[in-house]
């Protein structure tokens, strides 16, 4: 399956696959690899490096052998951290993989932990925060209907996949009965 979350902090990866009972895959800008520590560390979660000014088909390559291999995926459909804690428009990647795949998507969204760690955060600071999954997508007609379609038609697919995707994200609220981490 490919986890959708929204963006807002480096403390969002961790904390969405720590909420699973099994190994998850994560993406990484491929330079962060060059630091010995996080490279270290992202290698032990399993990331994905990917060229984000590049044409990235070996990042493409890495993360549906992941999915196809039954490994699920975390993915960020806004593309980076937000700036201001508001939810980005998402960027068409996520619609290519996800049509090029058969796997679920289910959409994600973490709460507090742009306060935690955001981009105005030097250091991490205690924060209440949650995750909240939603409901699985499949988009089996749209994978069927990019079969055939001119390119065109498949670019516009991969954003309205992406658009869906993001919309759901942003219909996920925090419950206050769930358990939420101090």
């Amino acid at each position: 399956m490919i986890l959708a979350a929204n963006h807002a902090s480096f403390l969002d990866p961790p904390l969405v696959g720590a909420c699973l009972p099994r190994a998850v895959s994560y993406l990484a800008r491929e330079t962060l690899f060059r630091f010995p520590a996080a490279g270290w560390v992202l290698r032990k979660w399993h990331s994905v490096p990917v060229d984000r000014d590049g044409g990235g088909a070996a990042g493409l390559r890495a993360i549906l052998e992941r999915l196809r291999a039954g490994s699920p995926i975390i993915l960020f459909p806004e593309g980076t951290r937000t700036c201001d804690g508001q939810l980005q428009p998402a960027k068409p990647g996520i619609g290519l993989i996800v049509i090029k795949t058969t796997v679920p998507v289910v959409p994600v969204r973490t709460f507090g932990t742009f306060e935690a760690f955001g981009r105005h955060v030097r250091f991490p600071r205690p924060q209440r925060v949650a995750v909240k999954f939603g409901q699985a997508m499949l988009f089996e007609q749209l994978r069927g209907e990019a079969v055939g379609c001119s390119n065109a038609r498949l670019r516009e697919i991969y954003q309205q996949v992406a658009d869906e995707i993001m919309t759901a994200v942003a219909r996920l609220e925090p419950h206050e009965d769930k358990a939420e981490f101090p």
